[in-house]
């Protein structure tokens, strides 16, 4: 049974979760992809303001296609989140609660998450078209000179991820290798 959750998160929900829990994220979310993750860690290290409050929010990363006529959004699948390692713990450091992508964490990440009591959710790859049912609405709020890596506010509903990395640091790519090499 998958676990609701809304955000912004709380340290107090994010603890509860475990590697390997099936979630459903409910709320509003930003998406930001490298780019945007240099641009506002270039910002923040010249005294410029984070593009939205990063308390307990939650980052997606992915770089939407355009809608079609008549659609919220176009497909919105996950990208690769080791990408946005170099700028991740600066982000989390100053508050962010969770970060949503595809693909396995470095050591400064992991670190960085623990410190913070953060969380790291995993969504399918290949799948953004149905991710794309999920997001009521899209607003670019930051950085559109960036095209689909701007900054986005998204409000989604029952958006199902997996727990890879929970506050405890336990990452479901290396518990899932263990299990599996026990077979």
């Amino acid at each position: 049974m998958p676990i609701k959750i809304r955000t912004p998160l709380d340290k107090e929900q994010v603890q509860s979760l475990h590697a390997g829990d099936s979630v459903l994220l409910s709320g509003v979310i930003y998406t930001a992809r490298d780019a945007a993750h240099k641009q506002m860690c270039d910002d923040y290290n010249k005294g410029i303001d984070f593009p939205f409050d990063l308390k307990g929010q939650v980052i997606y990363y992915a770089g939407p296609c355009p809608a079609k006529p008549g659609e919220i959004i176009g497909s919105c699948g996950p990208t690769t989140a080791g990408r946005m390692d170099a700028y991740t713990p600066l982000l989390l450091d100053k508050g962010l609660g969770g970060m949503l992508g595809k693909g396995a964490r470095n050591k400064d990440v992991i670190d960085a998450i623990v410190r913070n009591g953060a969380v790291y959710f995993g969504a399918t790859g290949g799948a953004g078209a149905l991710i794309a049912e999920c997001i009521k609405s899209s607003e670019v709020i930051a950085y559109p000179e960036l095209g689909t890596e701007a900054v986005r506010k998204l409000v989604v509903e029952d958006l199902p991820c997996v727990v890879l990395v929970d506050a405890e640091g336990n990452d479901l790519y290396v518990l899932g290798q263990k299990k599996y090499r026990k077979i």
